[in-house]
């Protein structure tokens, strides 16, 4: 029988023909033909001599087992996850990394552009933490960038996000020299000191330590004038002579500080890490007392032998003695305060607390504070009004208490300036551009304080500036002007109090205005310091976040100020009732949004909630939802201020009761005897940080509203969802309900009754929420150091 032809097949190529081929010198594949021997007969033949070849070369089998031969070069560990996900590139930033067989000695490998390898402190097999340096740079105008993260000699591969905070100036505080000579910027994020010389207008620019928060003037024993400057993320001050800029000191300090304020040679912050102000020596900074107070302190004004401080997480305001720091009183607003001006005017009945005071003013004729912020929290109301938002000024007798708010309707007021001569008080306002001058002496009485407004002046935005929507859009169907895109934010009175100087947040500019005849404040000119627009789409979004297009008082800000919580509202019409209002730092990363859940994303949140804060007067368009997006997405959680230097958490923490717990035990029974890892697994600790586990409402046994009217409100429960554990320790209150950290008084008031709700949250509603109840003493204090590390 004739043999088949065996159709040509290409030859399997040698490694270094398979090399060779990507050369310069490229080879074709050949063709081998096969000889044709492919038949039956053939085969068979081959075979029988194939198989006596075989036995020959076996004359017995090896029954001896086979040692496997290890792969030196096959990973034997395992990246799980990174955590947080999201930071900034502005400061040092502690990382925690989950995996399996993680070992001492290996490193995490940030890839570009970051390009870093750090040194891991392993706990064990599945636990080790890090920590990256900041103030690297992102090139290319990126307003974020995606980093891959490895660890050396292990498998898998973790995403972080992180935020180009170093090219985004953000004007936050402004002071003037004496004489009157400098102004002096802050810019928060890219950690710039500018002086700028008011008659020639020029700008110097001077490197402060990270994160600067506030600026005070100081003079010494040689009667030197000295800027003193606070930062979040360092712990120091940075003083600098105002007539030489050049000339500079650097002094330990407290970190996490957010206001200051300067009486005589001592320094008084408000440091939001413990909730504490702490008393400074200048220029040693030797630490003179200590004062807990109520959560998130920031504004503080000196009122004659006193120190008034606000919270801005309790809408509180407390007198400390400037001896020694013991509190004197506090002051809220509650039922009765009574509302002057705006919508909310007729629910003064309604009243539960305060909002976060935004800035504080002393009046030493009249013995009153003047607070600036959205107005009085009004609670649960047969009307079910549920915008309690009425942004104004209100008035504190430092004996009396609360005397009333004046609400202005429309706006965040923010900003305040003080000419006591002449009895006039300036007021900026974030949220519609304005600069309100009010007569003090009308806003004295509840009779006369509905006449105390004189006049609001608009301040104008570059030319060049870019707007949200087109000009038309502006000043029609009862919406505010383009001035909305200025963002007054800070106030400053020339020495003769003839001219007004207004920093402007979205523009990076001042504004100058001539306030020589009162109640006629003209604006004059307008004085860049930085660039608005390195990250363009993200400015803008700034500007949406804050303003008040609608002018019906509501915006982002309002209700999250500084991008964090604000207490709790009484709000969201499905279902109606009393919630915390949560944080949106970190939140991008924990979709769905609301309870029960109505958004599924930052985007669709944006344009929800951005239409309905305006009342749909007009609806967000799709590059105003883009841009929004963008800014709201891109505040991180800050990093944890109770974690070493290495980015570990330390052996011992103090909490805030003064216990004293150890994170590492507080880990094995977080994720053991506790079973808190069952609805807050790492790395973001929450259910909704994975699309597999997202969404999920449950009855963790914690109460489902607040009881405070409930006939006013729908109590309908449908479950809550798992919040993210990290950033614990600057949450307040705590639970949907805000029922950890605050609880409702006999009179309808609403008050803090612990600084501490970490530890109410965990212990009260035990066994439902928890198992606490399985912990002793020593334990629960671990676990609650644990979270505080997180």
């Amino acid at each position: 029988m004739k043999a088949k032809r065996v159709p040509e097949r290409q030859a399997v190529r040698s490694v270094a023909a398979h090399r060779s081929s990507w050369g310069p010198h490229h080879e074709s594949w050949r063709t081998v033909p096969l000889t044709a021997c492919a038949t039956r007969p053939h085969v068979s033949r081959h075979l029988r001599v194939l198989l006596t070849l075989l036995l020959c070369a076996c004359s017995k089998p090896d029954t001896k087992p086979v040692a496997a031969v290890p792969d030196a070069g096959a990973p034997t560990a395992k990246l799980i996850s990174v955590g947080p996900r999201l930071f900034s590139n502005q400061t040092s930033q502690p990382l925690s990394i989950y995996g399996e067989g993680l070992k001492p000695g290996m490193t995490l490998e940030l890839g570009a552009p970051i390009s870093r390898q750090l040194p891991l402190v392993v706990w064990d097999g599945q636990h080790a933490f890090a920590r990256l340096a900041g103030n690297f740079p992102i090139t290319g105008g990126f307003s974020e960038t995606v980093v891959e993260a490895r660890v050396s000699n292990a498998e898998g591969v973790a995403k972080l996000r992180v935020i180009n905070d170093t090219t985004f100036p953000d004007l936050t505080s402004l002071a003037r020299s004496a004489d009157g000579s400098t102004l002096f910027a802050l810019s928060s994020t890219t950690d710039e000191l500018f002086a700028i010389d008011v008659a020639t207008h020029k700008v110097t620019r001077i490197p402060t330590d990270d994160g600067p928060s506030s600026l005070s003037t100081w003079v010494d024993a040689e009667k030197n004038e000295w800027l003193v400057i606070t930062h979040q993320y360092a712990g120091s001050l940075v003083l600098v002579q105002t007539h030489a800029v050049t000339t500079r000191k650097m002094v330990p300090a407290p970190s996490y500080v957010a206001g200051a304020v300067v009486k005589g040679d001592r320094l008084f912050v408000a440091e939001q890490a413990r909730d504490t102000i702490v008393a400074l020596e200048l220029p040693s900074g030797r630490e003179l007392w200590r004062t807990p107070v109520a959560p998130n302190p920031k504004p503080m004004v000196i009122a004659g032998d006193a120190l008034v401080v606000g919270s801005q997480a309790a809408g509180s305001l407390e007198l400390l003695a400037l001896a020694d720091g013991a509190v004197r009183s506090t002051f809220e607003p509650g039922p009765g305060t009574p509302i002057i001006g705006g919508h909310t005017a007729k629910y003064s009945k309604q009243v539960m607390n305060g909002k976060a005071p935004r800035a504080l003013l002393y009046a030493a004729k009249t013995d009153s504070l003047f607070v600036s912020s959205i107005g009085p929290n009004i609670g649960p109301n047969e009307d079910k009004m549920e915008v309690s938002m009425n942004g104004g000024v209100g008035v504190v007798s430092t004996k009396k208490g609360w005397q009333r708010h004046l609400g202005f309707g429309a706006g965040v007021t923010e900003g305040l300036a003080f000419d006591e001569a002449r009895g006039l008080l300036y007021a900026g306002d974030v949220g519609v551009g304005l600069v309100r001058v009010l007569d003090v002496k009308k806003l004295a009485a509840d009779a006369t304080a509905s006449k105390a407004l004189l006049q609001e002046l608009a301040m104008i935005p570059p030319s060049d500036f870019p707007r949200i929507r087109a000009d038309e859009d502006f000043s029609v169907k009862g919406r505010a002007g383009p001035s909305l895109h200025s963002g007054p934010r800070s106030l400053v009175l020339s020495n003769d109090n003839k001219t007004l100087y207004v920093l402007e947040r979205f523009t990076g500019s001042i504004a100058v205005v001539d306030v020589t005849i009162a109640g006629k404040a003209v604006w004059k000119e307008q004085w860049k310091v930085v660039d608005p627009l390195t990250q363009p789409t993200r400015r803008m979004g700034q500007v949406l976040y804050h303003a008040d297009l609608g002018r019906t008082a509501m915006s982002c800000d309002a209700c999250h100020i500084d991008g964090h919580s604000e207490g709790v509202l009484y709000e969201k019409t499905m279902p109606l009732r009393i919630y915390r209002s949560t944080t949106v730092r970190g939140s991008r990363e924990t979709p769905p949004f609301f309870t029960p859940a109505s958004t599924s994303s930052m985007g669709e949140t944006a344009k929800m909630v951005g239409g309905r804060n305006r009342f749909h007067n007009p609806d967000p368009s799709s590059k105003e939802i883009e841009a929004l997006t963008l800014y709201a997405s891109l505040i991180p959680t800050l990093p944890n201020p109770f974690v070493s230097e290495s980015g570990a958490p330390v052996e011992k923490l103090t909490l805030p009761d003064g216990h004293e717990g150890r994170p590492r035990e507080g880990l094995k029974l977080f994720e053991g005897k506790a079973q808190c890892s069952t609805c807050h697994p790492s790395p973001l600790f929450t259910l909704d940080q994975s699309d597999a586990t997202r969404g999920r409402f449950i009855d963790v046994g914690t109460p489902h509203f607040m009881p405070l009217r409930e006939a006013q409100q729908n109590t309908v429960f449908q479950g809550f969802g798992t919040p993210s554990l990290i950033g614990s320790w600057d949450v307040f209150p705590m639970l949907t309900t805000g029922l950890a950290g605050l609880s409702v008084q006999p009179d309808g008031a609403v008050r803090v009754d612990t600084r501490f709700p970490l530890r109410t949250a965990v212990e009260k509603w035990a066994p439902a929420h928890g198992r606490a109840d399985l912990l002793t003493p020593q334990e629960r204090d671990d676990l609650l150091a644990y979270v505080l590390s997180l």
